[in-house]
């Protein structure tokens, strides 16, 4: 991917299904970039296992390849966007790695469970969770934040991270990662998302209190909190006046792509980073964020 094949605005898209899922990347136009054609691997995860939630596409997608191709087989967890789902497992089998696809809600602890014991069934082992899948509604008036709404916002963005923490931990080798996603709305605040905005502070301190909590066992927890990125989640809850000129108001003058976003996990799950422990990685196009 070259700087000047990354688009500056977006048309306005039409995503079919209820608020609050996530959005099919096969229909958005234009697509997410998910690989950088100009990176070279070098084994970084060779021989080892992640399982990557909302790894169908936007951000989980260009983790799960960028992984595939250091050297990971991955599991990849997503609500019901079958095709997408089919095609990073393809893609991942490309790359000369595994993938198993598995469809669920994470908002459901036995499901976060289950997909924990399946990984370790079909892989042998886990090494790397990333707790990438999440939600949001826009909403102007917060007067029209149900109550179901909130819950099934945290359920989706903050449960579903200590459900899958707790499954995958007792698999989990001295030199595993946690990886968890907040998001640059944790920091500024975003109207029309307070309740999600509330979720991704809550991923951020939760992140901290998993950190201190695992360290003694070798286990490292940290975050990636991405700014502005071109995602399905956008393309579907956005409004058009919203996300055609996503990320306008940053120093770059434009959003991220996934594959922009995808090395900071990869930093976080390797050796690299063995000293980085209950931390936030900023990824967000040069916003400044005070505290």
């Amino acid at each position: 991917m070259q700087c000047e094949e990354i688009p500056l605005e977006f048309p306005m898209q039409h995503q079919p299904g209820t608020p609050g899922q996530p959005g099919f990347e096969s229909l958005m136009n234009p697509r997410p970039v998910s690989e950088l054609s100009s990176r070279i691997p070098s084994g970084k995860l060779q021989g080892k296992v992640a399982l990557i939630t909302g790894g169908d596409s936007g951000i989980g997608r260009a983790v799960a390849y960028l992984f595939a191709a250091e050297g990971a087989d991955v599991a990849i967890v997503y609500l019901n966007e079958h095709a997408d789902a089919a095609e990073t497992q393809e893609r991942v089998r490309r790359l000369g790695r595994r993938c198993l696809a598995i469809p669920g809600d994470i908002g459901d602890e036995v499901f976060c469970r289950q997909a924990v014991r399946r990984t370790v069934s079909e892989f042998g082992r886990l090494d790397v969770l990333v707790n990438n899948a999440g939600t949001q509604y826009f909403t102007t008036d917060i007067m029209q934040i149900s109550a179901g709404q909130i819950e099934r916002v945290f359920r989706t963005n903050v449960f579903s991270q200590l459900y899958l923490a707790q499954a995958a931990v007792p698999y989990m080798r001295p030199g595993s990662s946690i990886i968890n996603t907040s998001s640059i709305a944790a920091y500024e605040g975003y109207p029309g998302f307070v309740d999600y905005t509330a979720s991704k502070g809550a991923v951020s301190a939760l992140t901290r209190g998993l950190a201190a909590s695992l360290i003694g066992r070798g286990i490292r927890v940290n975050a990636v909190s991405p700014g502005r990125t071109w995602t399905p989640l956008v393309a579907f809850t956005f409004p058009p006046e919203i996300y055609s000129v996503y990320g306008h108001v940053t120093p770059m003058k434009r959003a991220a792509q996934p594959a922009e976003i995808a090395p900071a996990y990869l930093y976080l799950a390797s050796p690299d980073s063995a000293y980085v422990v209950g931390q936030t990685l900023h990824v967000n196009g040069g916003e400044y964020l005070a505290g």
